[in-house]
Protein backbone atom coordinates (compact mmCIF):
# COMPACT_ATOMS: atom_id res chain seq x y z
CA UNK A 1 0.00 0.00 0.00
CA UNK A 2 1.71 3.64 -1.07
CA UNK A 3 0.63 6.30 1.38
CA UNK A 4 -0.03 9.53 0.38
CA UNK A 5 1.82 12.72 0.96
CA UNK A 6 0.84 14.06 4.57
CA UNK A 7 0.94 17.69 2.93
CA UNK A 8 -0.51 19.80 0.00
CA UNK A 9 1.41 22.76 -1.67
CA UNK A 10 -1.12 24.61 -4.01
CA UNK A 11 0.35 27.09 -6.55
CA UNK A 12 -2.01 29.43 -7.78
CA UNK A 13 -1.04 31.58 -11.22
CA UNK A 14 -1.67 33.73 -14.08
CA UNK A 15 0.16 34.22 -17.14
CA UNK A 16 -0.53 36.11 -19.93
CA UNK A 17 2.84 36.13 -22.09
CA UNK A 18 4.56 33.22 -20.44
CA UNK A 19 7.15 33.86 -18.02
CA UNK A 20 4.92 33.66 -14.24
CA UNK A 21 3.91 30.37 -16.06
CA UNK A 22 7.24 29.47 -16.49
CA UNK A 23 8.21 30.09 -12.62
CA UNK A 24 4.99 28.93 -11.46
CA UNK A 25 6.12 25.46 -13.16
CA UNK A 26 9.73 25.98 -11.78
CA UNK A 27 8.06 26.38 -8.39
CA UNK A 28 6.04 23.21 -9.29
CA UNK A 29 9.10 21.36 -10.08
CA UNK A 30 11.31 22.33 -7.24
CA UNK A 31 8.42 21.26 -4.64
CA UNK A 32 7.70 18.31 -6.82
CA UNK A 33 10.78 16.41 -5.47
CA UNK A 34 9.94 16.21 -1.59
CA UNK A 35 7.99 12.90 -1.99
CA UNK A 36 5.80 13.75 1.40
CA UNK A 37 4.04 17.00 -0.01
CA UNK A 38 1.68 16.78 -2.51
CA UNK A 39 1.73 19.54 -5.35
CA UNK A 40 -1.45 21.09 -7.39
CA UNK A 41 -0.57 23.77 -10.02
CA UNK A 42 -3.92 25.63 -10.59
CA UNK A 43 -4.65 28.80 -13.37
CA UNK A 44 -6.07 31.20 -10.90
CA UNK A 45 -9.43 31.08 -13.42
CA UNK A 46 -9.96 27.91 -11.80
CA UNK A 47 -8.92 28.13 -8.18
CA UNK A 48 -11.04 28.66 -5.58
CA UNK A 49 -11.70 28.38 -2.09
CA UNK A 50 -12.30 24.71 -1.72
CA UNK A 51 -8.56 24.91 -3.46
CA UNK A 52 -7.27 27.15 -0.61
CA UNK A 53 -8.83 24.73 2.26
CA UNK A 54 -7.64 21.95 0.70
CA UNK A 55 -4.30 22.83 0.81
CA UNK A 56 -1.60 23.56 3.55
CA UNK A 57 0.63 26.18 2.12
CA UNK A 58 0.21 28.69 -1.43
CA UNK A 59 2.43 30.17 -3.56
CA UNK A 60 0.75 32.83 -5.26
CA UNK A 61 2.00 33.76 -8.82
CA UNK A 62 0.95 36.35 -10.67
CA UNK A 63 2.65 39.10 -13.45
CA UNK A 64 2.38 42.89 -12.23
CA UNK A 65 -0.33 44.85 -14.25
CA UNK A 66 0.10 48.47 -14.55
CA UNK A 67 1.45 48.29 -10.78
CA UNK A 68 -0.84 45.79 -10.27
CA UNK A 69 -1.63 42.36 -9.63
CA UNK A 70 -3.45 40.44 -12.72
CA UNK A 71 -7.07 41.19 -13.05
CA UNK A 72 -7.33 37.41 -13.04
CA UNK A 73 -5.61 37.40 -9.92
CA UNK A 74 -7.30 39.95 -7.78
CA UNK A 75 -10.55 37.86 -9.37
CA UNK A 76 -9.44 34.29 -7.56
CA UNK A 77 -8.58 36.36 -4.49
CA UNK A 78 -12.14 38.08 -4.72
CA UNK A 79 -14.10 35.33 -5.54
CA UNK A 80 -11.98 33.36 -2.65
CA UNK A 81 -11.64 35.95 0.51
CA UNK A 82 -14.58 35.77 2.37
CA UNK A 83 -15.31 32.36 1.81
CA UNK A 84 -11.43 31.14 3.67
CA UNK A 85 -11.28 34.08 5.99
CA UNK A 86 -10.84 32.79 9.16
CA UNK A 87 -9.88 29.25 7.89
CA UNK A 88 -6.05 29.94 6.74
CA UNK A 89 -5.12 31.42 9.43
CA UNK A 90 -0.80 30.22 10.00
CA UNK A 91 -0.72 28.62 6.85
CA UNK A 92 2.49 29.69 5.27
CA UNK A 93 2.79 31.25 1.78
CA UNK A 94 4.91 32.59 -0.45
CA UNK A 95 4.55 35.47 -3.70
CA UNK A 96 5.75 35.14 -7.04
CA UNK A 97 5.88 38.45 -9.58
CA UNK A 98 7.17 38.80 -12.83
CA UNK A 99 7.26 41.99 -13.67
CA UNK A 100 8.95 44.80 -16.50
CA UNK A 101 10.64 46.68 -14.13
CA UNK A 102 9.63 46.85 -10.70
CA UNK A 103 7.02 44.18 -9.09
CA UNK A 104 6.84 45.84 -5.75
CA UNK A 105 3.18 46.85 -5.93
CA UNK A 106 2.16 43.60 -6.90
CA UNK A 107 3.95 42.15 -4.01
CA UNK A 108 2.40 44.19 -1.34
CA UNK A 109 -0.74 43.89 -2.71
CA UNK A 110 -0.79 39.95 -2.68
CA UNK A 111 1.56 40.39 0.89
CA UNK A 112 -2.41 42.80 2.35
CA UNK A 113 -4.66 39.74 0.83
CA UNK A 114 -2.30 37.22 2.98
CA UNK A 115 -2.19 39.60 6.32
CA UNK A 116 -5.78 39.69 6.28
CA UNK A 117 -6.14 35.83 5.53
CA UNK A 118 -3.55 35.29 8.52
CA UNK A 119 -1.18 33.65 6.21
CA UNK A 120 2.72 33.50 7.17
CA UNK A 121 5.15 34.72 4.43
CA UNK A 122 7.90 31.75 4.32
CA UNK A 123 10.09 33.90 2.31
CA UNK A 124 10.56 37.66 0.27
CA UNK A 125 8.43 38.09 -2.71
CA UNK A 126 10.67 36.72 -5.67
CA UNK A 127 10.30 38.98 -8.31
CA UNK A 128 11.36 38.40 -11.78
CA UNK A 129 12.02 41.64 -14.23
CA UNK A 130 11.69 40.96 -17.64
CA UNK A 131 13.07 44.60 -18.44
CA UNK A 132 10.05 44.76 -21.06
CA UNK A 133 9.63 47.95 -21.47
CA UNK A 134 8.00 49.44 -25.04
CA UNK A 135 4.57 47.61 -26.02
CA UNK A 136 5.93 45.34 -28.27
CA UNK A 137 8.07 43.61 -25.92
CA UNK A 138 5.50 44.30 -22.99
CA UNK A 139 2.94 41.92 -24.87
CA UNK A 140 5.84 39.38 -26.39
CA UNK A 141 5.80 35.44 -25.17
CA UNK A 142 9.01 35.47 -22.62
CA UNK A 143 11.31 32.95 -22.16
CA UNK A 144 12.63 32.79 -18.45
CA UNK A 145 16.59 32.80 -18.19
CA UNK A 146 17.51 29.62 -16.55
CA UNK A 147 19.20 31.28 -13.81
CA UNK A 148 15.23 32.81 -12.80
CA UNK A 149 14.03 29.53 -12.96
CA UNK A 150 16.72 27.91 -11.06
CA UNK A 151 15.32 30.67 -8.52
CA UNK A 152 11.68 29.35 -8.90
CA UNK A 153 12.93 25.69 -8.24
CA UNK A 154 14.66 26.41 -5.08
CA UNK A 155 11.68 28.13 -3.60
CA UNK A 156 9.53 25.37 -4.33
CA UNK A 157 12.19 22.92 -3.09
CA UNK A 158 12.64 24.65 0.38
CA UNK A 159 8.49 25.38 1.11
CA UNK A 160 7.90 21.76 0.15
CA UNK A 161 10.82 20.28 2.51
CA UNK A 162 9.53 22.97 5.00
CA UNK A 163 5.83 21.92 5.02
CA UNK A 164 7.03 18.30 5.41
CA UNK A 165 9.44 18.83 8.54
CA UNK A 166 6.61 20.47 10.11
CA UNK A 167 8.23 23.51 9.87
CA UNK A 168 5.60 26.00 8.85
Amino acid sequence: MTESPGKTLLIVYHSWTGSTEQMARAVLRGAAQEPAVATRLLHARDAGPDDLLAADGYVFATPENLAAISGLMKDFFDRSYYAALDRLNGRPYAALVCAGSDGSNAARQIARIATGWRLREIAPPLIVCTHAQSTEAILAPKVVPAAELARGEELGAAFATGLAMGAF
